[in-house]
């Protein structure tokens, strides 16, 4: 137990030997340990060791590129092929086709709509003056029996 107790002791000082915060004048007496004292010298290699990669992992979170406009949409669309619609359901037209495009085929369907209707013989929107005259002779209102 005291020699668990011992190491942690060493793994303390090394680790503020490593990150420099030791005070000046242990400096010298941790760097003479580690020279002579094997146990000293392997705890000071694991404790480098741990510094390089926290600094190295450190150094990465810090760097980091700020995620993808689209990445929600990428994730969400993964999730959805992989687990093939249970999480998010189906989609509808309306979420496969943008509205805007909805609208201009809405649209181009009523003028169509409406130029078969005006260029119809029979159709509503044209009037046709010639067969929407009545004669005069024909009485407007029935006559009673």
């Amino acid at each position: 137990m005291s020699e668990t107790v011992n190491e942690d002791e060493i793994i303390a000082t090394l680790s503020d030997y490593v990150e420099g915060t030791l005070p000046a004048d242990k400096k010298a007496d941790v760097a003479k340990k580690i020279e002579t004292d094997e146990t000293w010298k392997r705890i000071h290699d694991e404790v480098k060791e741990t510094k390089v990669a926290t600094d190295h992992i450190s150094g990465i979170i810090k760097r980091r590129a700020p995620a993808p406009d689209d990445l929600g949409t990428k994730v969400e669309n993964k999730i959805n092929q992989r687990s093939a619609g249970r999480f998010f359901g189906r989609r509808t037209f309306g979420d496969r086709v943008p509205f805007e495009a909805l609208l201009v085929v809405a649209v181009l369907g009523l003028i169509v709509i409406a130029y078969l209707l005006w260029s119809s013989q029979t159709g509503s929107l044209k009037v046709d003056r010639k067969t929407d005259e009545r004669p005069a002779t024909e009485p407007l209102v029935p006559k009673p029996l």
